[in-house]
Formats: C-alpha cells, structure tokens, sequence
C-alpha cells in the first residue's frame, strides 16, 4: 500500500467524489418528484439507483483503505440542492427536468475527471474511471430522452 500522505491525497480525492454521487442521488430526488412522464421517470430512477451503487462502491473503498467516507452533503450540496429546486419551479416541464439532469450529470463527469487526473493509486484510478464510464453512460440515456 501506497504511503501515508499517498493515501491521505487519495482518500479526500475520493470522499470529493462520494460527495458528487450524493448530490447527484438529491437532485435525482429533486428531478423525480416533479416528472410525470412514466418512461422518464424509470430512466431517472435508474440512473439514481446507479449513483447509489457508487456511493456504496466509494465508500466502502474509502474505508478499506482506511479513510472515513463524508456521508453527508455538506454546505455545498444542500445549496446547490436549494439552487435546482430554485431554478425548475412547480411548473418545470419535462424537457427543463432532462436539461438539468444532463446539465449535473455533465458536471459529474468534469469532477471525476479532475479527481482522475489527481495523484490515485491503481484501484481508485480503476474505480474512479468505472464511476465516469457509468456517469456518461446516464448522460447517454438522459439524451435519449429528449
């Protein structure tokens, strides 16, 4: 195993990540509460539970590594939780709802990119490009949508 200061730089890289997967998982909650296209929402619901799975995979990782996972939000998705419920409105159509799920999900990416491009080791590389490949996966889906 890696060093200490290795490990240290991997797991806040990580938990960076888990906190992405977080907000992503609420703005899903946020996103599905407002759809009334049932095709649409079995997507969303599918591309959530995806994040799910993710969360699980980080934070069991971050632990076996010996890093405590952030299973919170945090400041900064509980803003910008209140920022799309902001922007989408009671009366967000269909369309707004998968522009905002592809506008987050493309904002996902970028992050797991950068954390990509961080100093990993070559298991959270591994599970750092599976998280990305199933991330731009969903945006795929979510373009189908429209």
């Amino acid at each position: 195993m890696a060093d200490n200061a290795d490990n240290k730089v991997t797991i806040q890289s990580l938990n960076q990540l888990l906190q992405g997967e977080y907000m992503a998982v609420e703005s899903f909650n946020s996103f599905i509460s407002k759809l009334e296209d049932e095709n649409v929402k079995q997507t969303f619901q599918e591309i959530q539970k995806q994040h799910r799975e993710n969360i699980d995979k980080l934070a069991s990782y971050i632990q076996n590594i010996g890093g405590r996972p952030k299973e919170n939000l945090g400041m900064k998705g509980k803003m910008g939780d209140i920022k799309i419920n902001m922007e989408l409105g009671s009366d967000a159509d269909t369309d707004e709802i998968i522009e905002k799920a592809i506008k987050g999900e493309t904002q996902g990416v970028n992050m797991a990119e950068k954390v990509l491009r961080g100093k990993l080791n070559e298991r959270s590389r591994d599970l750092t490009g599976e998280i990305l490949q199933k991330d731009r996966i969903s945006i795929e889906k979510l373009k189908g949508l429209q």
